[in-house]
């Protein structure tokens, strides 16, 4: 388990698990299944999105994700062929026959990059039975296949789950951390704005964030 404060993690990120892929040991070292976990706002979206366009990315692999290749423009705009987010439908948990569904399509070679990046929505909340289709996947996958399995509580996945995932857990920062992120990210609002969304949104980012844009996501 890697436990990840907000405003650093991508570049915690990048020393702990992609700057080995410029000295050659990459294919020992990457892991190919990731529980990212924490609370809504901590930003395990921002870090899946991330994690996925590094690892579709064309650039030097010191300089990934670069946000200027061909495949960075299109995992940003979500278009990316080989970057596949799967969600339940209506809000429901990811069913089994969904898995099914992907365990099928992880077999196809990748389209354009090198690597295939499944990101999950809410596998927390898969029951046992859609989370144990998954475990053959997990442990006897294509190598060029990478999993994100985001939840809110990665402790609520199934036990023969989590040990085949490395954990990446978003903690929340300081309030000192918290205001000097957000006077970055909000130069128009005033110290004291600042001050109280950073005092109010008990460490998560995400949450200080909507705070201040007026209560929306």
């Amino acid at each position: 388990t890697v436990v990840l404060g907000q405003e650093s993690f991508l570049a915690d990120l990048s020393r702990a698990f992609f700057r080995p892929l410029a000295s050659g040991q990459a294919e020992d070292r990457l892991r190919n299944v990731f529980v990212i976990s924490g609370p809504a706002g901590s930003g395990r979206h921002t870090l899946a999105a991330q994690m996925a366009a590094a690892l579709v990315c064309s650039a030097q692999p010191q300089l990934r994700p670069c946000g200027r290749c061909s495949h960075c423009r299109k995992a940003a705009g979500g278009i990316h062929p080989d970057i596949t987010v799967i969600a339940g439908s209506g809000g429901k948990p990811i069913t089994v026959d969904q898995v099914r569904a992907l365990r099928t399509d992880a077999y196809v070679r990748p389209n354009e990059a090198e690597r295939k990046v499944y990101l999950l929505e809410r596998a927390d909340r898969m029951n046992a039975s859609a989370q144990n289709a998954m475990l053959k996947l997990l442990e006897d996958g294509p190598a060029y296949a990478v999993f994100f399995l985001l939840a809110e509580n990665g402790s609520a996945l199934l036990p023969t789950v989590r040990s085949r995932c490395e954990t990446l857990e978003l903690a929340p920062v300081s309030p000192a951390q918290a205001e000097e992120w957000l006077a970055k990210a909000f130069p128009g609002r005033t110290a004291e704005e600042i001050r109280r969304a950073a005092l109010e949104c008990q460490g998560i980012l995400g949450r200080a964030a909507a705070l201040l844009e007026g209560g929306q996501e």
